[in-house]
């Protein structure tokens, strides 16, 4: 799939679940902030509590770009943990190797990061690990290795650049970011965690 169009789909996608994807789909969902189609701008009918559920389950899974087999494992996971499922859910997803690459600016969008973990370009404690499902570890340092430093994106990235669509790396997170360096200090919570989603409702569609 070229560039062009991979954007295209995630422009579309972002309006139907309404929330930007990437960067490039902020400035068209703005302008476009309707679902997309013809009849994007009308009223639409009342959903049913299930299409609802459906739509906060699709939103999260394309947050992290993830398979629903991989969601649905990390739910399963989340729910033997104490405390709340939907919460436990995000801080779980959270400490997702590609996940941590992105929030911690060495990457733009979650597939850039997925991409830089897949080509062996990032170690965990010196490392390297290329699942972008890893479960990084409170404690555990994430890194672009050295060989890779001098690449063009990274480079970018040491500059800060992608602070400007990102935001302050959050807290669970001490980054370093020219030396493309970045340590998990501890778990996440969800309030903390910059991911746009109703998590009981994604709880409720896989109780149901």
């Amino acid at each position: 799939m070229s560039s062009a169009n991979r954007t295209r789909r995630q422009v579309r996608l972002s309006r139907a679940l309404g929330v930007a994807l990437t960067p490039k789909a902020v400035k068209y969902f703005e302008k476009r902030p309707y679902p997309p189609g013809e009849h994007g701008r009308a009223r639409r009918r009342t959903e049913s509590d299930y299409a609802v559920r459906l739509k906060e389950k699709q939103r999260l899974r394309a947050q992290y770009g993830i398979r629903e087999a991989q969601l649905r494992r990390a739910f399963e996971e989340a729910r033997r943990e104490s405390g709340l499922t939907g919460e436990a859910l995000v801080e779980l997803l959270e400490m997702r190797l590609d996940a941590l690459v992105l929030r911690s600016g060495i990457a733009r969008t979650i597939a850039q990061a997925r991409q830089a973990v897949v080509h062996r370009h990032v170690l965990v404690d010196g490392k390297l690990v290329d699942r972008p499902s890893f479960r990084v570890k409170p404690g555990q340092v994430i890194q672009v290795k050295p060989k890779s430093q001098a690449m063009t994106p990274f480079q970018v990235a040491a500059a800060g650049a992608h602070r400007d669509v990102l935001g302050a790396a959050p807290a669970y997170l001490d980054v370093s970011l020219e030396k493309l360096r970045a340590e998990l200090v501890r778990r996440p919570k969800r309030d903390e965690v910059p991911v746009t989603c109703e998590v009981q409702l994604v709880v409720e569609y896989y109780a149901r």
